[in-house]
């Protein structure tokens, strides 16, 4: 069947994030949103009718997985990234955010150095500033439109600041990177030689886009499987995000050990029922779904693409590799951080992420979301186009 991607559904007044806390989060409440990273669209159905039988059955008590679970996410895993998982690596969370803290928590102690890769979806920075860790920037190059890792910088910081951990973004949010496997055997090959775990957040690689393909870290190099943390979740490839629940994979048992730890001192134990019924749902039966939706997702892409250079060329797109997110460059407005946020909040009317919340190499740049219908893309860019106009009147 096809899915309309183009319905336009209100989502104000459903207690929504994105929608319903622009006052609350100091935005005007006329905005448009397109900032946080949940989808516009009604998840696929055999989400909702796994999810029908829940409400009707009536009773939400206390749940657990067993074999199917499993089974599902190994199946999605074998035949999409040729990765062969097994089921006590598999360590469920209400999130990757809070995966990330426990794995702090887990792997370091207080004072050590954590490596990320700015900008970098600010989570990262934030769980290491509030565990009170040291936060150390191998930050990304730019040129021509294209990031790179700096892989003598990247060993380097390791060496001097004495780094125990790496956050890896894999693919890159909001850069829209998918690392190719010679990048991810690289920097690999430099935390084993030097002894530094990984925590490589995989959210979003099942949005790669052609001619792209996405390696889940261990799949590169078979010692990496005793170094590394891999977190996944199916919250944003099926817009499930307030489902809570999170799949984190983690081979080697003493590593695996400590995370459990961790969370039995945090006090948590079990995944939301609900989440976990829509998880399995999902990998089973969701594919078609998701492949129509990628489908819409690159129409978005090029639409976006074409109107920038056709109507707003000042604003450069970071040509994505994968996610729905898009990164712009609009520096070449000659616009402070103050002046580009105003433009942006309040003459163009919309809410996105500013660039420098991802540290202080986004600065001047916006990250947009468009997994929306695309009527409200062309309104948002339509705003941009206006707003930026003003600029030289």
């Amino acid at each position: 069947m096809r899915y309309d991607f183009d319905e336009v559904v209100d989502r104000r007044q459903s207690g929504c994030v994105k929608y319903d806390f622009a006052a609350e989060k100091g935005m005007p409440e006329d905005v448009l949103p397109l900032w946080v990273a949940d989808m516009d669209f009604k998840a696929a159905p055999c989400i909702v009718e796994r999810l029908q039988k829940d409400v009707t059955f009536g009773i939400f008590g206390y749940t657990d997985s067993k074999e199917d679970y499993f089974h599902a996410l190994a199946n999605w895993y074998d035949a999409y990234f040729d990765w062969k998982v097994e089921k006590e690596w598999l360590v469920k969370t209400p999130g990757v955010v809070f995966a990330l803290a426990t794995a702090i928590l887990a792997l370091t102690k207080e004072g050590d150095s954590i490596l990320v890769q700015q900008p970098v979806y600010y989570p990262f920075s934030a769980v290491i500033k509030d565990n009170n860790r040291k936060l150390v920037d191998n930050g990304l190059i730019l040129a021509d439109g294209h990031y790179e890792m700096d892989f003598e910088d990247f060993e380097e910081k390791i060496v001097q600041e004495n780094v125990k951990l790496f956050l890896l973004c894999s693919p890159h949010n909001p850069v829209g990177r998918v690392w190719t496997k010679e990048e991810l055997w690289r920097i690999g090959d430099i935390c084993l030689r030097h002894g530094v775990k990984i925590v490589s957040d995989e959210i979003h690689s099942d949005f790669v886009y052609p001619g792209h393909k996405h390696y889940m870290l261990p799949t590169v190099d078979e010692r990496l499987k005793d170094i590394s943390i891999v977190c996944t979740a199916p919250s944003k490839t099926f817009n499930l995000a307030g489902l809570q629940a999170s799949n984190i994979w983690i081979p080697n048992e003493e590593m695996r050990n400590a995370f459990v730890q961790k969370m039995a001192a945090i006090g948590y134990c079990h995944v939301n029922m609900i989440g976990q019924h829509a998880c399995q749902a999902a990998y089973e039966g969701g594919r078609e779904w998701l492949e129509q939706l990628k489908e819409y997702l690159k129409g978005n892409l090029d639409f976006a693409r074409d109107y920038l250079e056709r109507h707003i060329p000042q604003i450069r797109l970071i040509e994505p590799e994968g996610t729905y997110l898009i990164w712009l460059d609009c520096r070449a407005l000659g616009l402070s951080e103050e002046a580009l946020e105003n433009m942006i909040v309040h003459q163009a009317k919309l809410w996105l992420d500013r660039g420098a919340i991802f540290g202080k190499a986004g600065e001047g740049f916006e990250r947009i979301n468009i997994a929306c219908p695309r009527s409200v893309l062309e309104d948002a860019l339509k705003r941009l186009e206006i707003a930026v106009k003003a600029l030289t009147v």
